[in-house]
C-alpha cells in the first residue's frame, strides 16, 4: 500500500532531489526507494527529472509506500489529541509501555494505535518518541516512513519541544532554573539511572507553577531525552517526584505523578505551527491545577 499527499515547492530553482536530500535531509535508502518507485511527480500525474528546476508553487504528488506495522494490532481505548494524513498524536495511560519490547508482544500503545490504523487501511504506524511506562500524555506517532525519518531529524536537533508537568515533593529553592547534569546507568541497580560524569549528557529546563500542602506542581522542558531524565533530574534537586519510589519520592497508590503534557513543533510538511495539549488529565493534575 501507499500513502500519496501533494507539496507546494516553496522557492525557485527547488529540485526533487536536492528538496529530500537538504531540505528533508532523508537518509540515502529511502531517497533510492522513492526514486525507483518512480514516488514523486508533478501534481496531476506528470512526469520530470529529479534534477529539474522548479518554479516556486509547483505543486509535486508524493506516493509513498507503506511498509507494514511490526505490532501486532489491538482493540483498546485511544484518545487522539491530533491527527493528519502524516502524524498523530496520542495521549498514553500511565501503566502500559508505548511499545513491546519482544516482535509478537502485546499490550502497548503501538499494539492499539496499529488496530486503530489498520481498521482505516493505512498499515504503518511508528512512535517518533517514548516514554517510560508510569509516565502519562502525549506520544507523536508517523503515519509514513517518510514522515519518520523527518519527525526523528528533528528531534534529534530539538525542533520538537516536549513540555512535562510533575508533582514533586517540597518547594523549589530557585523556582526557575536549568538542570544539566549527565545521566548513565546505576551498576548497582538494573533499572535505575544516576548523575554520572561519564554518562550521556542530559539538560532539563524547570519553572516551578504552584506550591502548597508540602508539594510543588513544577513545568519542566527538555532539550534530550535520556532514560528516567527528568525523574533522575527532579531527585537530583532533592525533590523526587510524588510516587516516584525507585527515586526516593514518597508511595502514591495511582503510580508517580508525571505527565507529557505538551508537544509544540512546525509541521514539516505544511510548515504549520502546532501546539497541541493533552486533553486527559490524570486525577492527580486536576487536584494540583493544570497550566492552560
Amino acid at each position: 500500500m501507499a500513502f500519496e499527499f501533494d507539496y507546494k515547492i516553496t522557492e525557485d530553482g527547488m529540485t526533487v532531489e536536492r528538496l529530500l536530500r537538504d531540505e528533508w535531509r532523508l537518509g540515502r535508502k529511502i531517497v533510492h526507494e522513492l526514486r525507483m518507485a518512480g514516488a514523486v511527480t508533478l501534481a496531476g500525474g506528470g512526469k520530470l527529472r529529479w534534477n529539474e528546476e522548479l518554479a516556486a508553487g509547483v505543486v509535486l504528488t508524493l506516493n509513498v509506500p507503506e511498509t507494514e506495522s511490526a505490532y501486532v494490532p489491538e482493540e483498546g481505548d485511544l484518545t487522539v489529541a491530533y491527527e493528519d494524513g502524516h502524524c498523530l498524536v496520542v495521549h498514553k495511560p500511565a501503566g502500559i509501555a508505548v511499545h513491546p519490547n519482544v516482535p509478537g508482544g502485546n499490550g502497548t500503545l503501538l499494539n492499539r494505535v496499529t488496530g486503530r490504523s489498520l481498521k482505516e487501511g493505512r498499515p504503518y504506524a511508528e512512535h517518533v518518541h517514548r516514554l517510560d511506562q508510569g509516565t502519562s500524555g502525549l506520544v507523536l506517532i508517523a503515519r509514513h516512513p517518510v514522515a519518520k525519518a523527518l519527525f526523528d531529524r528533528m528531534l534529534e536537533e530539538k525542533a520538537i519541544r516536549r513540555t512535562y508537568l510533575a508533582e514533586i515533593s517540597g518547594r523549589l529553592r530557585r523556582p526557575k532554573g536549568t538542570i544539566d547534569a549527565p545521566i548513565g546507568r546505576d551498576r548497582h541497580h538494573a533499572t535505575r539511572r544516576r548523575i554520572s560524569p561519564g554518562g550521556q549528557t542530559a539538560v532539563t529546563h524547570y519553572e516551578a507553577v504552584r506550591a502548597g500542602n508540602g508539594t510543588s506542581l513544577v513545568s519542566l522542558d527538555l532539550d534530550t531525552g535520556r532514560t528516567h531524565q527528568i525523574r533522575v533530574h527532579l531527585a537530583h534537586l532533592g525533590h523526587p517526584i510524588i510516587g516516584d519510589t525507585l527515586y526516593g519520592g514518597r508511595p502514591s497508590p495511582a503510580g508517580y505523578r508525571l505527565q507529557a503534557d505538551r508537544l509544540s513543533f512546525t509541521h514539516p510538511f505544511t510548515g504549520e505551527p502546532h501546539r497541541i495539549q493533552d486533553p486527559v488529565q490524570p486525577d492527580w493534575l486536576k487536584e494540583s491545577g493544570r497550566i492552560e
